[in-house]
């Protein structure tokens, strides 16, 4: 499926246009912390900006639903982790903090998931 490989190329397009405006934007204006926040949100959505590549690109040869869900399972990480981590750091609103394990419990499932693919399909 396609769309797996175009919601890694804007995930990899927002991740680094978010990269350079909390470098060159926030700067001075946020607190170490909260700039280091930002950074992890970057890092990670870059990371499974990948893991969606991954995904799309073996969905070339193989379709299955373990591997459809790590896709989704990977995007609802981005969104849920570095999501409530970008606006944790420019609010301060503890609240947004919160959502941010269930993120990476996202992350988890669909590395599990993929791994699991892999195991049985290729």
């Amino acid at each position: 499926m396609k769309i797996f490989l175009l919601l890694g190329v804007l995930n990899g397009f927002l991740a680094v246009a978010l990269g350079a405006f909390g470098a060159h934007g926030l700067e001075g204006r946020l607190s170490e912390k909260m700039l280091k926040t930002w950074e992890k949100a970057v890092q990670y959505q870059m990371f499974h900006t990948v893991a969606l590549l991954v995904t799309g690109l073996i969905m070339q040869k193989i379709t299955s639903g373990s591997i459809v869900s790590a896709g989704w399972f990977f995007l609802a990480g981005i969104i849920l982790f570095s999501g409530s981590l970008y606006i944790y750091s420019t609010t301060g609103i503890k609240t947004f903090a919160m959502i941010t394990p269930i993120g990476g419990l996202a992350f988890l499932i669909g590395w599990v998931l993929l791994g699991y693919a892999i195991i049985k399909y290729v």
